[in-house]
């Protein structure tokens, strides 16, 4: 009984931690030969931005852009990599 609720606790924070750097936003650019995509997103509370806003993201890896394009809603994942500001999970609507 111990160990499940560990490995539930630990799931716990495990969802929470991604419902924190989860964010909702629309693809405006997409550069693949840079490896960046532009998006258009609200609050990415994990990084404290707490205002939605437009901004350049590296894209941690670069095939990921194939699969999107300007105009398409996403739900995306961001973190500090390498001190860039980079998407590290993104999918469309």
């Amino acid at each position: 009984m111990k160990k499940s609720a560990v490995v539930l606790g630990a799931l716990a924070v495990a969802l929470i931690a991604t419902a924190a750097s989860a964010a909702d936003g629309t693809v405006k650019k997409v550069d693949e030969s840079a490896g960046k995509i532009t998006l258009d997103h609200g609050p990415i509370k994990n990084l404290g931005m707490d205002e939605p806003m437009s901004m350049v993201f590296k894209a941690a890896d670069p095939a990921m852009l194939k699969g999107v394009k300007a105009g398409d809603k996403v739900t995306f994942e961001a973190d500090r990599v390498n001190g860039q500001i980079t998407v590290t999970k993104i999918q469309k609507k």
